[in-house]
């Protein structure tokens, strides 16, 4: 049996592709006025285990601070400008808490899919203080929209995703993968995942029968080629992450 897919087809990376600063609240709001409704974020912790969206293990590219992002408190993250890097029109963009992207999804109907980034030699305890983060903060609020889809966790790092599947089960997980070693579909069904989340040169017909055959959907990253798009319709895949939000209209095929 297949693991029932609530979620969009065309997820838009990092909240706008390239248009606007990734990971942030305006990122997150311009992906939407392009007409997606699902979005794939990056979320780390900050050193008192607060969930915030960044992709970066340093603060260096995407702010105007510099070193490890997971050594500042939230209260000293909230307040860099996370804009400025990408354009002038950004300047003092701030860093979003997980627990606002979360609230904005809620009360817009939309979809997450977030990918943990975990502090190395940690990352078990990032796992799954996220996903309770999630789990929380999920639950507490009220469906204004109507039912929306439990954001999905996604991860390359087995340890986090084992960490949230113990401490939030109910989350969905997915595990990222890059390479197909030997033992990665098997990894990824010990830890519960509804599904694998595959680079897009990886996939094949037979590749997405196989993962398919295990219970498990597909969603791809990160494509922004149409014929890429058309050939990964025609192996059977049940997403797709894009940064071309200004080029793909979620609500058509293409």
């Amino acid at each position: 049996m297949l693991t029932p897919w609530p979620y969009p087809f065309w997820f838009a990376h990092r909240g706008a592709g390239h248009l606007a600063p990734e990971n942030t609240m305006a990122a997150l709001k311009l992906g939407a006025h392009h007409g997606f409704s699902a979005f794939e974020c990056d979320v780390k912790l900050s050193s008192d285990d607060i969930g915030f969206l960044m992709h970066d293990t340093t603060l260096d590219r995407t702010t105007t601070e510099h070193g490890a992002a997971s050594d500042w408190t939230w209260d000293e993250l909230k307040r860099l400008d996370a804009g400025s890097w990408h354009s002038p029109n950004y300047k003092d963009e701030r860093i979003p808490s997980l627990n606002s992207a979360l609230e904005w999804a809620q009360n817009g109907g939309y979809t997450l899919n977030l990918e943990i980034k975990s502090t190395p030699g940690n990352s078990a305890h990032c796992g799954a203080t996220i996903a309770a983060q999630v789990q929380a903060s999920w639950d507490a609020m009220p469906d204004t929209k109507g039912p929306t889809p439990t954001p999905l966790l996604s991860s390359y790092d087995a340890t986090a995703l084992a960490g949230a599947k113990q401490s939030a089960p109910r989350v969905p997980r997915a595990l990222l993968v890059h390479h197909t070693n030997n033992g990665w579909l098997h990894t990824a069904q010990e830890l519960g995942c509804s599904a694998c989340v595959l680079y897009h040169e990886l996939v094949t017909t037979a590749l997405v029968e196989q993962v398919k055959s295990h219970g498990m959907r597909v969603l791809v990253y990160t494509v922004n080629d149409a014929r890429e798009v058309s050939r990964l319709m025609e192996s059977g895949v049940d997403g797709i992450i894009t940064d071309a939000i200004d080029r793909f209209n979620p609500r058509s095929e293409l």
